[in-house]
C-alpha cells in the first residue's frame, strides 16, 4: 500500500530555451546536456544558474544514440552511429568549448599525443577519445565513485578504468584503460549500472547483480557458475536418447511457447541463476587483480503479467540504477532499483541482501530516478515523488544503538508514500542532478480516421513547437519538513493516535536524518537541521507516548533523542492528557525507565509530587521504586507515605513499602516513625526488601556510587544488616564488586580509620568470601584480605579498628547469607 499526500516538494520550475527540439537529455556535474533531434549537436546548460544559460555547444562525430555524464572526471560518454557502424566515444574538457574557435583533439584510447599539439604551453582544448570494442556497444554506465566506465555488449561487459595521465608539470589529461572483460553466456543486457565494484545487468524481464570481490579458494569446477535452474529447458540439456525417440524440447515446437516464472534469488542463491560469468583481466594490473572474482548478489526474474493493464510487449524492466549511501568516505549502503511499468523494487545489497521497498504506481510509468531522499517517476502525464528508506537502512548500519532504548528510527518496512503528483502533458524523459529535476515533454500528434482506414496526423492545437524542457527545483529539507508537520496536524485533530499522523512525522524524520547523514551542508544549516531533527524526535515521542499497545515503547528512545528534560516531557504530556483521562502507556513506559536508569535530572517538588500522583493511578505497584529514585528526593514525604499506605491497603507485600516509609521518615528526621517501620519485619525479610529495591541503599552505577540516607543511618546503627544486604545484592547480580567497594569507601570516608580499606569494607569482603560460590570472586577476595592482614600485622597498629564479626561469627552466619545468594 502506498499512502498519497499533497505536499509540495517542488519549489519552482522554468523552461530551458533550447534552440532545437531535444532528442536526448542527461544531466550531471551541475550541467544539462541536450542532444538535438538530429543527434549530431550537443548543448550544455548551467543547471545551478538562474535561467539555465548556455555553457557551450559542440558537434559529435556521429549521431548520438545514448549519452551519460560522469561527475568524476567531468566527462561525457556517448554511443554514436555513423555509416551504419556503432562507436563509443568520451568527450573530456568539454567546458573549454565555451570559448569560440577552441581546438578539438581526437585520439584513440591509450594513445596520448606527445607531438606538436602538446609542445610548449598547455593547450585548452576538448578531447574526443575513441574507445574501441570487439562488439558494438549496447549500453553503458559510469561509477559515481571512481569515474570508471562499464560498457554492455551482446556477449560481454567491458570495464574501463579512468586514468589521469601527467604529461608535464602543468599538463595532465584523462585517459581510459581497459582492465576487465566479463564474458556472459546467454544474456544480452539492455541496461547496466556500475558502482563501487557492484555491477547490475538488466534484460527485458531479468535483473542480475554481481560484485567484484577477492577470490575465495574453491575447486576449479566452481569457477564458472553455469548452473541452470530446473524451470529452464535448453536443447543441450535434453538427453540424446530421448531426442532419438522423437522427444523435443517445448520451445523447439511451434505449438508451444514457454513462459518464465517469477523467481528471486538473494545472496549465494543467485549463483544458481544459470547465467555464467567468466572474468578476463586485460589491464596493466591484471596479474595483481587475478585473485578477484564475481560474487553473485541478486537475481530477479519476472513473468509477463497480463493483469497490469499492459501488453506483453510493454511489460519490460526499465530504470536500472545502483545508488550508494554515504555516512563517511566509503559507501555505508548500496541499493539497486529497477522497475516494471506498474511496480518498482528497491533492494539493499550491502551486508544482508533484502527487499527494502516495493512501489505500486497508480498508472504505467516510463522512467524512474532514485535519489537519497526521493524516488521520482514519470507517467504519460504526471511527475510523481515517492519517499524512500535509504536513510533508515544507513542509520542502522552506521549506528549500533538504533532500535534500542537509547535511539530509534522509523522501520525499514514502513510503507512508502507519494508526497506529490504534478501534472504535465506528454512526459518523455526524466533526469536528476542534486536538487534539480529535468523533464522533457512532447505532445503526441493525434491520428483520426473517418470511415476510412487511412490515418492522418492532426497538428497540435498551439501554434508553437510541441515540446518543452523543464527544470524543476526541489524545496529545502527544512521547508518540506515543516510542511509535513503542519500536514500531520490535520490528522492529529481528528485522531491523536492516528497512524497517518505517525506516518507523516516518520517521513519528516527520515528526511532530516538523510540530510544529516549526507554531511554536505554548512555548519549553520546543519545546526538548523539538528534542531529540527530533535524537534521531530519530540513530536514522535509525543505520538508514541499516547499509544497503549503496539510501539508504545518507542516513546522512550525518541524522547531521549529529542534533548528534552524529563520535566519538559512531563509538561508536554500533562498538556495532552490528565490523571482523570489517563496517560498513555508510552508515557508511563518512558517515565518508569527514566526513573530506573537514574539518568534523569532531580525533579522539583511540584514535578516529583505529580509523578507520584501519576503512578498512584497508572501503576501503583511501581510506587516503592519511584519513591526510591534519586530524582524524587524533593517529593513531599507525607504525600509519598500516603500513597504507600494506600498501596499496602490493597494487599501489596509490605516489606519494600515499609523500608521506603522508613527512608522517608529519616528525610523528615522522624526517628520514632523510622523505628516503627523497621520493627515491623525481621532483618532477614528486610534484606529481601533491599534486593527488590537496591536504590534504598545506594544511588548511581559504575564509578559514581553514593550511599542513601538510609544506608548512612544503618552504618551508624545496624552495620550487620547493611553488610548482609550488600552481600545479598552482590550475589543476586544487583551490584558489582567494584561498585560495592566504592559504596563502602564513600560511606566510611569521614571515619577515623587511616587505612585505605575501611573495616566495614573488610567485613563485607569476609562475609562475601563465606557466601560466594564464584571461584573468580573467591580468588579476588582472598588476595584482598591477605593484603589487608599482612598490612595490619606489619604495622601492628589497630587503634580504632573494630571488626564487625569474629571468625566464629562469620562461620555461624554462613547459613543466613547462603539463602540470600539464591533469592
Amino acid at each position: 500500500m502506498v499512502h498519497v499526500y499533497n505536499c509540495h516538494p517542488f519549489a519552482s520550475q522554468h523552461i530551458v530555451s533550447a534552440e532545437q527540439e531535444p532528442g536526448l537529455v542527461c544531466c550531471g556535474g551541475g550541467a544539462l546536456f541536450v542532444v538535438s533531434a538530429g543527434g549530431c549537436k550537443i548543448e550544455a546548460y548551467a543547471l545551478q544558474r538562474e535561467g539555465c544559460p548556455l555553457i557551450c555547444r559542440f558537434s559529435s562525430m556521429g549521431s548520438v544514440l545514448s549519452l551519460h555524464h560522469s561527475a568524476v572526471g567531468d566527462y561525457l560518454v556517448t554511443i554514436e552511429e555513423k555509416n551504419k557502424a556503432t562507436y563509443l566515444r568520451a568527450y573530456t574538457n568539454w567546458r573549454y568549448q565555451a570559448a569560440e574557435k577552441t581546438r578539438v583533439g581526437v585520439r584513440l584510447l591509450g594513445h596520448l599525443l606527445r607531438g606538436s599539439s602538446f609542445r610548449g604551453a598547455p593547450k585548452e582544448q576538448m578531447e574526443i577519445i575513441e574507445i574501441p570494442l570487439f562488439e558494438p556497444p549496447l549500453c553503458m554506465a559510469c561509477c559515481s565513485l571512481t569515474g570508471d566506465l562499464l560498457v554492455g555488449c551482446a556477449k560481454s561487459l567491458v570495464v574501463f578504468s579512468l586514468k589521469r595521465q601527467t604529461l608535464s608539470e602543468q599538463l595532465s589529461v584523462l585517459d581510459f584503460e581497459r582492465v576487465l572483460i566479463l564474458h556472459i553466456q546467454g544474456w544480452s543486457p539492455s541496461q547496466v549500472a556500475f558502482c563501487a565494484g557492484y555491477i547490475a545487468l538488466q534484460t527485458e524481464l531479468e535483473v542480475l547483480v554481481v560484485k567484484l570481490t577477492p577470490r575465495q579458494k574453491s575447486s576449479p569446477a566452481a569457477e564458472e557458475h553455469a548452473l541452470l535452474p530446473e524451470d529452464i529447458m535448453t536443447e543441450t540439456s535434453v538427453n540424446e536418447d530421448m531426442t532419438k525417440d522423437g522427444f523435443s524440447p517445448l520451445h523447439a515446437q511451434d505449438d508451444f511457447f514457454l513462459f518464465p516464472k517469477h523467481q528471486e534469488m538473494l545472496g549465494n542463491e543467485a549463483q544458481e541463476c544459470g547465467v555464467s560469468l567468466v572474468l578476463e583481466w586485460t589491464g596493466m594490473e591484471a596479474e595483481s587483480r587475478g585473485d578477484m572474482s564475481a560474487a553473485y548478489v541478486l537475481f530477479r526474474r519476472f513473468a509477463p503479467d497480463f493483469f497490469q493493464g499492459c501488453s506483453v510487449e510493454e511489460t519490460r524492466l526499465h530504470s536500472l540504477q545502483l545508488h550508494p549511501m554515504f555516512t563517511g568516505g566509503e559507501p555505508t549502503c548500496m541499493f539497486v532499483f529497477f522497475s516494471l511499468p506498474n511496480t518498482g523494487y528497491m533492494y539493499s545489497l550491502k551486508n544482508t541482501v533484502e527487499l527494502v521497498s516495493t512501489y505500486q504506481y497508480p498508472e504505467k510509468t516510463h522512467q524512474a530516478v532514485l535519489s537519497d531522499q526521493f524516488l521520482y517517476i514519470i507517467t504519460r502525464n504526471a511527475l510523481q515523488c515517492f519517499t524512500v528508506r535509504c536513510s533508515a537502512v544507513a542509520a542502522r548500519v552506521d549506528d549500533p544503538y538504533i532500535d534500542t532504548t537509547m535511539k530509534a528510527c522509523p522501520p525499514i518496512t514502513m510503507e512508502v508514500c507519494a508526497l506529490r503528483i504534478q501534472l504535465f502533458i506528454g512526459l518523455k524523459v526524466l533526469c536528476q542532478d542534486g536538487n534539480q529535476i529535468v523533464l522533457l515533454t512532447a505532445t503526441v500528434m493525434l491520428f483520426r480516421s473517418r470511415k476510412t482506414s487511412v490515418c492522418k496526423p492532426t497538428e497540435p492545437a498551439d501554434s508553437g513547437h510541441g515540446w518543452n524542457l523543464y527544470v524543476i527545483t526541489s524545496v529545502s529539507t527544512l521547508q518540506l519538513y515543516r510542511e509535513i508537520v503542519e500536514y500531520s496536524k490535520r490528522y492529529e485533530q481528528s485522531s491523536p493516535s492516528s497512524q497517518s499522523c505517525v506516518h507523516l512525522l516518520s517521513e519528516g524524520h527520515l528526511l532530516l536524518r538523510t540530510a544529516l547523514l549526507l554531511q554536505d551542508c554548512e555548519s549553520a544549516e546543519r545546526a538548523q537541521l539538528q534542531q529540527a531533527f530533535q524537534e521531530s524526535c519530540a513530536h514522535l515521542g509525543d505520538r508514541f507516548s499516547r499509544f497503549d499497545k503496539k510501539d508504545c515503547h518507542l516513546a522512550l528512545p525518541y524522547y531521549k533523542m529529542s534533548g528534552l528534560t524529563v520535566t519538559d516531557v512531563i509538561k508536554r504530556n500533562m498538556s495532552m492528557s490528565s490523571v482523570s483521562t489517563g496517560y498513555g502507556k508510552g508515557f508511563i513506559f518512558f517515565l518508569k525507565h527514566s526513573l530506573y536508569e537514574e539518568t534523569m535530572e532531580e525533579l522539583s517538588k511540584d514535578m516529583a509530587d505529580k509523578v507520584l500522583e501519576i503512578f498512584s493511578v497508572a501503576e501503583p505497584a511501581q510506587l516503592p521504586h519511584v519513591v526510591s529514585s534519586p530524582s524524587m528526593l524533593n517529593a513531599d514525604p507525607d504525600r509519598a507515605v500516603t500513597h504507600l499506605r494506600q498501596l499496602e491497603a490493597c494487599g501489596t507485600p509490605s516489606i519494600t513499602p515499609s523500608l521506603c516509609m522508613a527512608s522517608l521518615a529519616l528525610r523528615k528526621c522522624d526517628l520514632h516513625s523510622y523505628r516503627q517501620q523497621m520493627d515491623r519485619h525481621a532483618e532477614m525479610l528486610q534484606v529481601y526488601g533491599f534486593i527488590e529495591e537496591p536504590k534504598l541503599l545506594l544511588h548511581g552505577r559504575g564509578k559514581s556510587v553514593l550511599p542513601t540516607i538510609l544506608s548512612q543511618h544503618l552504618h551508624d546503627t545496624q552495620e550487620g544488616l547493611l553488610v548482609a544486604a550488600v552481600v545479598a545484592l552482590h550475589e543476586n547480580s544487583k551490584i558489582r564488586l567494584e561498585e560495592a567497594d566504592l559504596f563502602f569507601q564513600e560511606l566510611c570516608k569521614d571515619g577515623v580509620e587511616a587505612e585505605s580499606s575501611p573495616q566495614l569494607l573488610v567485613d563485607f569482603w569476609e562475609a562475601l568470601l563465606v557466601a560466594s560460590s564464584h571461584e573468580s570472586i573467591v580468588q579476588e577476595l582472598l588476595f584482598r584480605l591477605t593484603s589487608v592482614y599482612i598490612d595490619r600485622i606489619t604495622r601492628r597498629d589497630h587503634s580504632g579498628v573494630k571488626a564487625l564479626k569474629t571468625a566464629e561469627d562469620l562461620v555461624s552466619v554462613h547459613t543466613c547469607l547462603a539463602c540470600f545468594s539464591t533469592f
